[in-house]
């Protein structure tokens, strides 16, 4: 997104269009659940397929959707935008930001968004993989001969699509809505007939029959639950593409088109069920004609790629913000429109993603079993948003406690019970998207405290910018012509590029700015409050450049803002001086040496800064320094 604010349809085709890039990208995921959800239930819970256990199942699959997206997410978590900005990373900086004062409770919090976003790049696996496979098991319905080509046509759909990740998803994005719009109709056309066949299945919307499936097979029903969760796999979504198309728009999407298209689709695959429980084998293909069969494969894989490309988008999106909050190292990120700064393409996590859902893929090779691996990762983030919004209700609007303890505490409770069944999953795949949950969080936590440490080594071993300014114009070196830009983490301390300019080059330039990169923890600071810049004498300044996590950190155009300000920047004129810092591992205090080898790795192997700040690669003097943490 190139501007600051979500977008607010300015008028009813606008909002039409937004509605309608909302289906595509908003509910791609959480619109191809029914070609798995109900199945897996009875398949997960060893469920009998009796009709008072599928009016029961269907109970539970209306009113989890109803509670979860329908109240939690649109009516609640959308209201808790950060600038018009939603998602994990941006809840997580209201949370913290609603808790500065309490040190302590900022700490917790911050793990807690770390290991949250984390614990996203595992349900990222895992999407992908058991969406196109899910598609790709209606060609066994279709013709039971097309068995063997299930896996190898899955890894070419997927290996498809990361590999055009490249080239932007700006053309083919414009056809996203459409095709979701037409897959939403789909939906209906499928399961209305079988509605309308066997009206009895609609009591299923009585809250009664969830409650007499639990009193009646509470362990069943319990073990259930990790199944029926896969009814609202990409509620985040709703919440995360909030700054892409504002809040009314998924409002009404949701309303509108997805929540009565998905519940008319379950209860068509209930209704036929109750009239043919060996149905339950592959429900969704087989409430088709035969004729549509293939034709259905084809609409539910494309299906199935919107709702995984929406996902990698999110990925890209995710790691660019964690990365300017500093909880990543810098990676290459390459932008695949002029126009949309929001559309980036970051081959790191790319391939990242890739190779987990082929092994994803090789390892499970059925969409059951990857079912079973689902929705842990998906009930941690859950229960994670819901956390982070008490405190944001409670210290940041301020509402009273009883309130904020009954709007999230009822949340709270399901999500909880949800998490808790799909832990009995643990072992039977569970454990796959947790690994790479965990493995996230170790490096975003290592570069964390890695850098802090770095940061404490430099600022003990600096020397006051003030002070050995002073020092050195008492008997002032050459001057040269132009201006010099060194850029340093830190501001107040003098950069190392500097000292060794002067020591290897005993020169000094004319004019000398001091710049410190500030990446702040809302989503867009605007050009007016973009600089801040400090004389500090003989003709150099000290200066601050903010950006918010969603902003471009391009330091040339921010440095243009000083111009009228006595500062001249003759682009042909200026060099851009970094300190390329060599970290050095050491026994002691800090981290354990593993994680302190760790961090060396990550940094020595992090993309260049003058590419990260947008600096010109012919005007970048790199002097390098070694670090001991």
């Amino acid at each position: 997104m190139s501007s600051s604010h979500s977008q607010q349809p300015g008028s009813r085709r606008d909002l039409a269009l937004l509605t309608l890039g909302a289906l595509g990208v908003v509910y791609g995921d959480i619109g191809t659940s029914p070609l798995y959800a109900l199945k897996e239930v009875f398949h997960a819970g060893h469920v009998p397929v009796t009709p008072d256990n599928i009016l029961g199942v269907l109970s539970l699959i209306f009113w989890t959707m109803t509670i979860i997206v329908s109240l939690k997410y649109v009516l609640l978590i959308l209201r808790a935008d950060n600038n018009g900005e939603g998602g994990l990373i941006a809840m997580l900086a209201l949370a913290t930001h609603a808790v500065r004062d309490r040190p302590r409770l900022h700490g917790v919090l911050m793990m807690l968004g770390m290991f949250g976003t984390a614990i996203f790049y595992g349900d990222g696996v895992i999407t992908p993989a058991i969406s196109v496979l899910s598609a790709m098991e209606g060609l066994e319905v279709a013709a039971p001969s097309l068995h063997p080509f299930i896996l190898p046509l899955t890894l070419l759909v997927l290996t498809g699509l990361f590999a055009v990740q490249r080239f932007g998803t700006g053309g083919i994005g414009r056809a996203f809505g459409p095709i979701t719009l037409v897959w939403f109709g789909v939906l209906v056309a499928l399961g209305l007939p079988h509605v309308i066949e066997h009206p009895a299945v609609l009591v299923a919307l009585d809250p009664r029959h969830a409650i007499g499936f639990f009193v009646g097979h509470p362990l069943v029903a319990f073990i259930g639950l990790g199944a029926v969760v896969l009814c609202v796999t990409g509620g985040e979504a709703l919440y995360a593409d909030m700054g892409h198309f504002g809040k009314k728009p998924i409002r009404i999407a949701w309303y509108g088109f997805v929540m009565p298209a998905l519940v008319v689709n379950y209860f068509g695959q209930g209704a036929m069920l109750l009239r043919d429980p060996a149905a339950i084998e592959n429900p969704f293909f087989m409430m088709a004609p035969d004729w549509a069969a293939l034709p259905l494969v084809g609409l539910a894989t494309a299906a199935t790629v919107i709702a995984s490309q929406a996902l990698i988008t999110a990925a890209f999106s995710v790691t660019r913000q964690a990365i300017q909050l500093g909880l990543l190292p810098r990676m290459r990120i390459l932008h695949t429109s002029v126009k949309d700064l929001g559309q980036i393409y970051i081959p790191f996590v790319n391939w990242g993603l890739y190779l987990f859902i082929v092994l994803a893929v090789a390892l499970f090779k059925s969409s059951t079993n990857l079912a079973s691996a689902y929705g842990i990762a998906v009930t941690l983030d859950m229960t994670i948003t819901t956390v982070m919004t008490f405190f944001v209700i409670r210290h940041g609007w301020k509402y009273p406690l009883p309130l904020c303890v009954a709007a999230t505490g009822f949340f709270f409770v399901i999500d909880i019970a949800f998490f808790a069944s799909n832990m009995l999953k643990l072992f039977g795949g569970g454990w796959f998207p947790l690994v790479i949950g965990i493995g996230m969080f170790t490096l975003m936590l290592t570069w964390r405290q890695g850098r802090a440490l770095m940061s404490h080594r430099l600022r003990d071993d600096a020397i006051e910018l003030r002070t050995f300014l002073e020092a050195i114009f008492v008997s002032p070196p050459l001057r040269v012509q132009g201006t010099a830009v060194f850029l340093s983490s830190e501001p107040d301390i003098t950069p190392n590029a500097l000292m060794h300019n002067l020591k290897h080059n005993k020169v000094l330039h004319e004019h000398n700015l001091f710049v410190t990169v500030r990446h702040h923890d809302i989503p867009w600071i605007g050009f007016e409050r973009r600089i801040t810049m400090e004389p500090l004498g003989h003709d150099c300044w000290q200066v601050t450049l903010n950006f918010g996590f969603k902003n471009e950190p391009d330091v040339p155009e921010a440095l243009k803002l000083l111009q009228g300000r006595g500062v001249p920047l003759d682009p042909m004129d200026t060099s851009y001086f970094l300190s390329r810092d060599i970290v050095m591992p050491t026994l002691g205090e800090g981290m354990s040496l593993w994680r302190e080898k760790l961090f060396a790795n990550m940094h020595r192997n992090a993309a260049a800064a003058a590419d990260f700040l947008s600096l010109p690669a012919n005007r970048v003097v790199e002097l390098g320094s070694k670090v001991e943490i």
